[in-house]
């Protein structure tokens, strides 16, 4: 009854669970659900607390996408508590869908990597160019246009008919591969370029700044391209030849699960890499909730 379709559980009062407890391993995956949405909730939501209590963050371009993503990752932990504990099924058919609404929210964090990345380039390969024309003010526009352009998308995809719908979806996954091998050479050039101007560089506050922002960007690109992978090969596979894997819904999709996974990894790795972030969360947010926290 718990998993009947979705005109019968709109028509009986409500979405039905995403499993039916019949076996331990159902009780795994919501207990799982629940706690991975929590996490991604509070470490996320600190994350962001943190920046825009802040006024030498808010102040950094890299922290400025630092929230953009922070933001994102919030509203995806938050999206969990329906993907991940209803029978909901994106894509198509959709069943209990939100219309790829909560899905759109991690295409708003790969443009937000992408043009980080590119951010994080000129400010060590033209560091003059950067300072004259990079912005604090270019930057946000910059974060504002993911959220329209994948705004926009979305609203075309859910506008247009069926047919012309799966057509921009598949358009989109070819552009997104795209994004992804730019995102690879973007990531080893970065590294190799890296290496190279900041050993030349005396030792300043300027150095250690921009040697820990690229660390960051690396490490959340290189786990980001890990954790999405796999669902992007199984879209390609479902959509070219018709095969690929097919899960009962959001809860139990291996893939989307990983791909989600980046709302607690993201910012995790923003809190080890940023000295900073750290001493401010400790105290806008840990200080307030536990006194000790803020004294150490």
């Amino acid at each position: 009854m718990l998993l009947s379709n979705s005109t019968d559980s709109m028509t009986g009062g409500g979405v039905p669970l995403s499993v039916t407890f019949d076996s331990p391993v159902d009780y795994l995956i919501f207990i799982f659900q629940i706690l991975f949405a929590t996490t991604a909730v509070l470490v996320a939501g600190t994350v962001v607390i943190g920046i825009l209590a802040t006024r030498a963050l808010r102040l950094q371009n890299r922290f400025i996408f630092m929230l953009n993503t922070s933001v994102c990752d919030t509203l995806v932990g938050f999206s969990v508590y329906y993907l991940g504990l209803f029978d909901v099924q994106e894509g198509y058919p959709p069943r209990n869908g939100t219309y790829n609404v909560l899905p759109s929210l991690l295409g708003v964090n790969i443009l937000t990597f992408l043009f980080a990345q590119f951010d994080r380039y000129f400010a060590v390969c033209h560091p003059f160019i950067y300072s004259r024309f990079v912005t604090r003010q270019f930057v946000i526009c910059i974060n504002i246009y993911c959220w329209v352009y994948s705004g926009a998308h979305l609203l075309a995809r859910n506008l247009l008919p069926l047919s012309k719908s799966t057509q921009l979806y598949v358009i989109s996954i070819v552009l997104f591969q795209g994004i992804v091998l730019t995102k690879v050479v973007m990531t080893v050039k970065l590294y190799v370029i890296t290496r190279y101007q900041l050993e030349r560089e005396p030792p300043s506050a300027d150095k250690e700044s921009k040697k820990e922002s690229l660390r960051i960007i690396i490490f959340v690109v290189v786990s980001f391209l890990v954790l999405w992978t796999p669902s992007f090969v199984n879209i390609i596979i479902r959509f070219a030849s018709g095969g690929g894997l097919v899960f009962r819904n959001e809860a139990t999709n291996l893939f989307a699960i990983m791909a989600r996974l980046n709302a607690v990894c993201t910012p995790s790795v923003y809190i080890w890499g940023s000295p900073a972030l750290r001493e401010a969360m400790a105290r806008t947010v840990w200080g307030r909730v536990c006194p000790r926290c803020r004294r150490r």
